[in-house]
């Protein structure tokens, strides 16, 4: 274990490196100019090559990059060329709103899909299942912000019961407003993210209810609850670890769409202005947070497969 780790921690650097040339370089191919953000239809020209020239806009692509390249191998990830603040303190800003959104969310898929992947496995072919196989290709078909914008419609104007913009109302500072505040983003976010995992759930538990330790297990006089308990359900969460390795990087990236929809405050409408806005310091740093994140994501993954299953550890 300590191999694949030390492995894995070593070839961080190389990858991190390669991503930061490609995003870098597609950030300057996207047409737009940055500068348009200062400049007015009566600002004479040489106003305008001025402000290009103090944010360092004029010099070539590689002398930018490896001026960017430069202030982060020192612990600065640069300012903003939109509002000229640190990107550093703006990311940590916005982190808690998305962890609270997209960690609430997560839990709730979690809860919701694995009994349900569970349930529909055992009872395959009737109509449990076939109920259930409906919700979730409704789940996977429907576009999330068109979801999204149904529960506006319905529980915010049409009902009234819930606000649908924002992370808090102006003028109340309370747990359970923001909390009111986050019903739609999490459900909006549940949903969707529940018809995915149930999918692995259930496949995967079919395939291993056909394994012959099923049958031993009903054989030495095992019930359902502890053969589903203690034997199927450890080998048929595998899949899902390798969705929550993959959904780490929603922890810095936050739901780009959901957050954008309901006006949340989080890392998602940060990186929704930045692209707009072609800032590509703060884009720059979410990408490379993004893929950090990703790739420990992925090592816990593996790491979490050598401790449930122990054929995988001991093949190393």
């Amino acid at each position: 274990m300590l191999k694949t780790i030390t492995k894995r921690v070593l070839q961080i650097i190389p990858m991190l490196f390669i991503i930061s040339i490609i995003s870098f370089a597609l950030i300057k191919l996207a047409p737009g100019d940055p500068v348009n953000s200062f400049v007015t239809p009566d600002m004479n020209p040489d106003d305008v090559e001025r402000i290009r020239q103090s944010l360092g806009l004029d010099q070539p692509i590689y002398i930018q990059y490896f001026i960017w390249l430069g202030n982060l191998l020192q612990g600065n990830l640069g300012y903003s060329i939109i509002n000229s603040q640190p990107v550093l303190q703006q990311i940590l800003e916005r982190i808690p709103a998305t962890l609270g959104l997209v960690g609430t969310s997560l839990i709730l898929t979690l809860i919701l899909s694995i009994p349900l992947g569970l349930v529909a496995a055992n009872y395959e072919n009737t109509w449990v299942d076939k109920v259930l196989n409906g919700i979730s290709y409704i789940g996977i078909s429907i576009p999330i912000f068109w979801f999204g914008m149904i529960l506006i419609d319905v529980f915010s104007i049409r009902l009234g019961w819930l606000p649908s913009l924002g992370m808090r109302t102006i003028g109340v500072d309370s747990f359970w407003d923001m909390a009111e505040h986050a019903i739609l983003p999490v459900i909006t976010l549940t949903f969707q993210g529940c018809a995915a995992y149930y999918r692995y759930v259930r496949s995967n538990t079919i395939n291993q209810l056909k394994e012959e330790y099923v049958l031993f297990g009903y054989a030495k006089g095992l019930s359902k609850v502890q053969v589903m308990g203690n034997h199927v359900l450890k080998n048929s969460l595998l899949p899902v670890i390798t969705l929550l390795g993959m959904s780490l990087p929603q922890v810095i990236t936050g739901a780009f769409i959901t957050e954008s929809i309901f006006s949340w405050p989080g890392m998602g409408s940060l990186g929704i202005n930045a692209i707009f806005q072609l800032d590509y310091p703060v884009i720059m740093a979410i990408t490379l947070f993004s893929a950090l994140l990703l790739i420990i994501g992925n090592l816990l993954a593996d790491l979490a497969y050598m401790i449930i299953d122990p054929r995988i550890r001991e093949m190393g």
